[in-house]
């Protein structure tokens, strides 16, 4: 087992470990390994420039092509399209390693060591990540011990807290961030239905993004909707996606914060794990795009209510999941939103942890 990092601990670790030394991500397709990398690099100011190693067929892509020194009668070779022509810091992220040539990941030996390739080196301060994928489903190529030596290498391993988190701000539909909440399971599912010549489909989370984008906004799935989202993340996820949400209406934090009157009924007919999903979605609304254009003596109001409905021995357990989030330190927009301006709720948090 290697060391797992999730997202919040992999920025921790790109920001101590020195430029000099290489770092090698290893997991599944489809976890947003080059989406956290660009991101977090793009705060920096740092271009991050991709190679697919797996689609390069000769090791020319890499090193560039020859030609004529006739000053020095020799051989030289000229930049490849890819390499940084000011002499500023970059990150070179070398995807699909353990999917290249095996000539071609002998191209990238003096790279990942000297930072030199072909006579040409990065510029000071430039950086060289790896991801890898990991898992028997992959046609992949056997690296070399003496590359990955050359690497710190750490599994890869975001939470599903923190992709809940992502999609709230990113605009996921609400209904599939509900179903992921309550069935963490399917979102980096491996085990879904075989196909012959490997081609059974599992749900990943770029696979929940594209189904995102196709029903957004639509408020009813006919059946050929089943079909089509079965296609992205497999059969067994898209048929229990649409049996959580085909008879029930998902009560989401905009709701409860925007009008709790007209949900409270419905509410207190919820069981503990479905108040617990309320609860947490009502933390990553603070934490998202959405709590920062609100009405905030709306809002305020209507969390306060919320909250009374439990301050009771028989809603007990649902108000401390609550304030076990509320301090877990993982919501620093909504514990400000509380302080500044739900008054009441804080004093009722306080009063609650004081008695335990």
């Amino acid at each position: 087992m290697g060391i797992k990092v999730n997202c919040k601990e992999l920025e921790a670790v790109l920001d101590i470990t020195p430029s000099q030394q290489n770092v090698m991500l290893v997991g599944r397709h489809g976890v947003g390994k080059s989406e956290i990398l660009t991101k977090h690099y793009a705060n920096k100011g740092i271009p991050v420039i991709a190679l697919f190693l797996g689609q390069m067929s000769d090791p020319g892509d890499l090193i560039g092509l020859p030609q004529r020194d006739t000053l020095q009668e020799r051989t030289t070779f000229l930049p490849p399209w890819w390499f940084p022509i000011e002499e500023k810091p970059v990150v070179l992220f070398l995807d699909e390693l353990n999917r290249a040539r095996p000539e071609v990941l002998q191209t990238i030996m003096d790279l990942t060591l000297n930072r030199t390739i072909a006579g040409h080196r990065l510029p000071n301060g430039s950086r060289i990540i790896a991801a890898v994928n990991d898992g028997e489903e992959y046609q992949l190529t056997d690296l070399d011990p003496a590359l990955v030596s050359r690497f710190n290498v750490y599994e890869f391993n975001p939470s599903v807290e923190e992709w809940l988190l992502w999609a709230t701000k990113n605009g996921i539909d609400s209904r599939i961030i509900a179903f992921i909440q309550e069935n963490p399971a399917m979102l980096d599912e491996s085990g879904d239905t075989k196909l012959d010549q490997g081609l059974g489909k599992s749900p990943d989370r770029r696979g929940w993004e594209k189904v995102s984008n196709i029903i957004k906004d639509k408020k009813e799935l006919p059946a050929i909707y089943k079909k089509t989202i079965g296609g992205i993340v497999g059969v067994q996820a898209a048929a229990a996606f649409f049996k959580s949400f085909s008879n029930n209406r998902v009560i989401n934090a905009s709701d409860i914060l925007l009008n709790y009157n007209k949900y409270k009924v419905a509410i207190r007919g919820y069981r503990l794990h479905e108040i617990a999903i309320l609860n947490e979605s009502i933390c990553r609304f603070f934490e998202s795009e959405k709590g920062n254009d609100i009405d905030a003596t709306k809002v305020a109001g209507n969390l306060t209510d919320y909250l009374n409905a439990f301050v009771n021995e028989e809603k007990k357990e649902s108000f401390a999941h609550f304030v076990s989030l509320y301090e877990s330190g993982n919501y620093p927009k909504m514990m400000l939103f509380i302080l500044r301006n739900a008054p009441a709720a804080y004093a009722t948090i306080k009063n609650f942890v004081a008695t335990l």
